[in-house]
Formats: C-alpha cells, structure tokens, sequence
C-alpha cells in the first residue's frame, strides 16, 4: 500500500513538473518577437561584458580618402618635374595664395611678362622669348601652384568631416594632423625654393645658370616624397586593421583569413624580415633626393654613357674631388660639397644609390624565395609586393639608363620621376603588408574570438 502511494506520488509529481514545463513553453510561444530578440541581445551582451569595449577602428571610408590624397600627392610630384623640365618654375615671380588662382587677363600679361623680365632667367636664357611663349611657361607653372591648392582643399574639408563624425580613429587624428600640417609646408616651401631662382646675387659668378637652389630643389621633393609615403602608408594601416579587426561581417575573419593577411610563423622571422624591407624602403628615398639634386644641377646632361663615365667606370678623382668647389681656406668642405655640388660627383652617387637599390631589392626577393623559413612566415600579400618591388625597380633602373643615353629628354625625364613614386609605392606596400595590426583591431579580434567562444 504504501509502495503504491509512493508510485502514485512520483507519477504526480513528474505530471505537475511537466505540466509547468508546458505552461512555461506555451508562455513564450505566445511572447511577442520582439520580446525574445530583445532577451537573446541580452544575454549576448552579458556574455561579453568579460572584455572591456575596444576603441574605435578607423572607418574604410578614410581609407579610401587617404588613397585619394596620396593618388593627387604623387601627380603633383610627377607635374612638378614637368615644370622643371620645361624651365617654367621660375615664371611666376610673386606667391599669391589667393589672388593667384586665376590667370591673367588682358593688360594683366604684359604687367607679369614685365616681372618676368627682371629675373636672371630673363636676361641669361631667355631674352628673346615672346609674350606668347611667356603665357606658355607661366600656365604650366600656375597649373602646377593650383594642383597644390586643390590638395589642400581635397585634404582640408574630408578631414574635418571625418574627424567630426568620430571615424577617424584616436591614433589616426594624429597622422591625419601631421599630414595637414606638411601640405601646408609644402607650399611654403615650394616659394622657397623659387625664390632661390629670383635673385640676381645667387647668380653673379662667371658661368652661372640661372635655376634654383639644389639644396632647396631637394628639400621640396623630399617632403613631398615623405608626405606622399605617410599618407599612402596611413591609408593601407586603417584599411589593414579594419580587415583585422573587423573584416568578414558581424563574426569576423575566420582564422584562415586571418592568417593569409598576418602570416604565419615565426614572429621573430617576421619581424627581422620587416626591418629589411624597411631598410630597403629608406634605400629607395635616399636615391630619389640624390636624383633630385641630379636634377638640380643638370647632372644628367655630361657622361650620357652607362656603365662607363669617360675612360673609366668613374671619373678621374682630380674631377670628383675638384678643389674650386671648396670655399674653406683649410679645405674642409672639399669632399661635402663635391659631393652635393660637383655635376660629375652628383651623377655618379646617383648611379651608385641606384645600383644598390636594384641588387638589395634582388637580394631580398631571393632571400625570401630561397630561405624556406622566411617562405612559410611570409603573408601571401607579401610575396606579391616582392615581385612587384623587384619588376618596378628593374623598370625604374630601365627607364634612368635610356633618360641618360638619349640626353634627358622630357617624356623619359618625366617617365622616370614617376618611376621612382611607383618604386616608393611598392615598397610602402610591401611594408604595410608586414606591419602588425594595431591596438585597437588586436582588441577587436579579441572580442570578436571571445564572442565565437561563448557562443553568440
């Protein structure tokens, strides 16, 4: 009797815990949607609260603004050699930012010719020249001044839309300020460099030609060179940790993907391998200032031969190192200024600088080929930037050869300035593809793998 009630209890207890698990059941099924969406973000975000929310990423939009800019700095960089080419820098004689916008017209060319005609250009190479052929050189230069301007203004009014709409991440604002503060420099810099051109003093020695300061020549494509790689590096950063950090959807990359962008391997091997490549990439700078001061000198216009420099494979040392450079009575600065001054000295740095770009970018394509540790740890991106930066520096090391042998004509002359902004660029590329992510999209993928953990 009594095992029959125990029975009979069980049986009721099992249907009472059935019946309110039932109840329970039916009550939600009759809850609105909204109601159980709302509980399931609920519990998503409790499962998350273990990690602390990372900082904002940089939005893909900058990203693409930031090709933009670097896209319009490198045009500016190849229209300036244009200029230079053409000799037709130094026919604005005034810096108006303002007024400058527009051309001339009317009564108001004859004023400017009139300017122009108090130059040393004027009056040692270019005495005889028309109105006409005044108005050709002065639009090519004040095409150039307004590319300038329109970078500022492509840069100025995105920046503060972006900076104010918070998608620029704290890290970021910083280069995106840097990068406002050295195109603003730049255009100072460019007036100074022409007014080196616009003084009679800088020119009364015998055999003087009327051209602006080499020293000043360089500086101003050297700092165009700089922002033009901080700004292309700025933009493959955010876009790289974006992809990161946040790529691939509400989940994120999967680990495959993540690995095809990062690498695998070594860190050590990895990071040894990025300090080459930076090395090669401030190789590449080096030589693109001293082809400036190639340029500023006319350097390539004497030994139009290659590999030979007259007799030899280098010019007597009685011409590399000529004492008339020397302006210390001790001779102190024989060899500095030989070196920054002498046309022949200049062309052969150039030529050495060039020579080892060609052989330590070959070297590093080879060591990553060859070595099988460097091989496995290198990203698939980075390999293809390898490539790249090997057949842009044979074409680059082409394109000096053939402007050297056929007298620097222009369209190679030019040809070649824009040779070296695409060497630049694939070597920025290159690094880019080895940087480690940053903080904020490391955080990112922290939370994103924590997510995937807990289950949400």
């Amino acid at each position: 009797m009594m095992g029959l009630m125990r029975v009979s209890g069980t049986i009721a207890g099992s249907g009472l815990r059935m019946s309110s698990r039932s109840c329970t059941l039916s009550r939600l099924q009759l809850q609105p949607r909204f109601t159980l969406k709302r509980r399931l973000l609920t519990t998503q975000s409790t499962a998350q609260k273990s990690l602390p929310p990372p900082p904002p990423l940089t939005h893909p939009a900058v990203s693409k603004w930031l090709y933009s800019v670097s896209a319009l700095i490198a045009g500016i960089v190849v229209v300036g050699g244009f200029t230079r080419l053409t000799e037709s820098g130094l026919s604005i004689t005034e810096w108006k930012p303002i007024t400058g916008v527009t051309l001339p017209r009317g009564e108001q060319w004859i004023v400017e010719f009139e300017k122009y005609k108090q130059t040393p250009e004027f009056k040692m190479l270019n005495s005889r020249i028309t109105l006409d052929d005044f108005k050709s050189i002065y639009m090519m230069e004040w095409a150039h001044r307004l590319f300038g301007r329109a970078i500022g203004v492509a840069f100025l009014f995105p920046a503060g839309y972006f900076v104010a709409r918070r998608q620029v991440s704290r890290g970021m604002r910083w280069g995106v300020a840097g990068i406002g503060a050295g195109i603003a420099f730049q255009g100072f810099l460019g007036w100074y460099m022409v007014e080196s051109g616009l003084k009679d003093e800088n020119f009364a020695h015998v055999g003087a030609h009327p051209r602006v300061s080499q020293y000043r020549l360089s500086a101003h494509l050297g700092a165009a060179l700089a922002l033009y790689v901080a700004t292309l590096y700025a933009g493959l950063a955010a876009a790289r940790d974006w992809r990161v950090g946040r790529g691939g959807g509400v989940s994120g990359l999967s680990a495959e993907s993540v690995e095809k962008i990062l690498g695998s391997g070594s860190t050590k091997t990895l990071r040894n391998f990025r300090r080459i490549a930076r090395g090669g990439l401030g190789v590449v700078f080096i030589t693109a200032l001293s082809g400036a001061f190639v340029a500023g000198l006319d350097a390539g216009l004497i030994y139009n031969e290659f590999p030979w420099m007259g007799t030899g494979i280098t010019p007597p040392a009685a011409e590399l190192w000529d004492a008339r450079y020397a302006q210390n009575e001790d001779g102190s600065d024989l060899w500095w200024r030989n070196m920054l001054e002498n046309p022949s000295t200049v062309q052969m740095d150039h030529r050495i600088m060039a020579t080892t770009t060609l052989i330590g970018t070959l070297a590093m394509h080879a060591l990553a080929a060859r070595n099988p540790a460097i091989r496995k740890a290198l990203p698939p991106l980075t390999k293809q930037m390898l490539k790249l930066t090997t057949g842009v520096s044979l074409l680059q090391v082409s394109l000096g050869i053939s402007t050297l042998l056929y007298l620097v004509p222009t369209p190679l002359a030019a040809a070649h300035q824009a040779g070296s902004v695409a060497l630049l660029s694939s070597y920025v590329a290159l690094v880019a593809s080895l940087r480690r992510p940053g903080l904020a999209a490391r955080m990112h993928r922290r939370v994103l793998e924590h997510a995937k953990r807990v289950g949400v």
